[in-house]
């Protein structure tokens, strides 16, 4: 029984090391990054900023709407230059997650 319930827990390790989600740099014990997503042709002085967040609990519930449109519409923004993202994560047990949109 302690032979199966180890190679178990070796198993899930592996799983969740190796899932589709790893091209990313997330840390497999504590995360707090900010990264660049999109940058557009537009340019110009921000004169807004949107944001959309979004919550994870064990991996297995997620909840919210970190879309773009969404961070466009909190910020009132028509025209995007460029979308950053911020990520947040214990042990896989509380993630929270941010899209932050500039433009006017």
């Amino acid at each position: 029984m302690k032979k199966i319930l180890s190679m178990v827990a070796v198993l899930t390790f592996f799983a969740m090391i190796t899932g589709c989600a790893t091209f990313m740099p997330f840390g497999s014990v504590y995360t707090e990054m900010k990264l660049p997503i999109a940058a557009t042709a537009n340019g110009g002085q921000v004169s807004k900023i949107g944001t959309a967040t979004c919550t994870s609990v064990l991996t297995l519930v997620a909840l919210g709407d970190c879309s773009i449109d969404t961070a466009k519409k909190n910020g009132g923004i028509t025209k995007v230059y460029h979308v950053d993202w911020d990520a947040y994560n214990i042990l896989g047990i509380y993630g929270k997650y941010k899209l932050t949109a500039y433009g006017e």
